[in-house]
């Protein structure tokens, strides 16, 4: 006789990018070993396939392509799923800002963890009085470094193929050029074409997305100061 198939509970979620609805279940322990293995290979390729695959199976709702899907997406989801899956806390060591040297433990309940939206953010630039650029965030392959890779070091070359990567189009009243387009070439001349000043606007499309975020209060055992901290990115509740 065989034996009885565990049934696995759904829960309900909104991508934040696009406000879709969605439903995922937990990670079972097949797929937690998947993640374990990759992790422990330290082989960003191989994490990239392991939180794609474990995401992808774990996503119940039809047509969600994880690799296309931004970094704050695949964060907000990582967590839940990882909420959902482990533990519904996370465990994390406070630096206390006042002597920036003693850490106090703290826990955390995952579903207190928002993304974090800057209502000034916004995907089109305005270069000049004619033409804009619209951005797209950075997907899965740029969650990964950021998240799994200690060895990433960022050089002025990895911020323009980053940028480059994240240019949609640029338009203006009468014409748009979309960077599917474009060779990798005339989009770094773009690039290296902008003011320092149109160059700034741009960064900070980067600086002001959206982003897991938690404000936590923590005292410092040895001063008695409380303080705030604000937790940002996946990274911060799992280090």
């Amino acid at each position: 006789m065989p034996l009885p198939i565990i049934s696995t509970p759904t829960y309900d979620l909104e991508i934040p990018s696009t406000k879709q609805a969605i439903k995922y279940r937990p990670f079972l322990v097949k797929e937690e070993k998947v993640l374990i293995i990759a992790m422990e290979s330290e082989d960003t390729k191989q994490i990239a396939n392991a939180v794609k695959e474990v995401l992808s199976n774990c996503i119940k709702t039809k047509g969600i392509k994880v690799e296309n899907l931004s970094t704050f997406d695949i964060e907000y989801l990582f967590l839940n799923v990882r909420g959902k899956s482990v533990g519904e806390n996370v465990d994390v060591l406070i630096t206390c800002p006042d002597d920036e040297t003693t850490k106090v433990p703290k826990s955390i309940a995952l579903d207190e963890i928002k993304v974090f939206i800057d209502p000034n953010h916004t995907r089109d630039i305005k270069l000049d009085e004619k033409l804009s650029l619209r951005m797209r965030y950075p997907s899965l392959n740029e969650f990964i470094k950021s998240n799994f890779d200690s060895n990433v070091s960022i050089s002025i070359e990895d911020t323009f193929d980053l940028i480059c990567d994240c240019i949609e189009q640029v338009f203006n009243e009468e014409e748009s050029w979309s960077a599917t387009e474009c060779t990798s070439k005339e989009l770094k001349e773009f690039i290296e074409s902008l003011t320092s000043k149109q160059f700034k606007d741009v960064e900070k499309f980067f600086e002001s997305m959206p982003k897991l975020s938690y404000t936590i209060k923590v005292k410092n055992p040895n001063t008695n100061i409380e303080s705030e901290v604000v937790l940002e990115g996946l990274s911060s509740f799992f280090a």
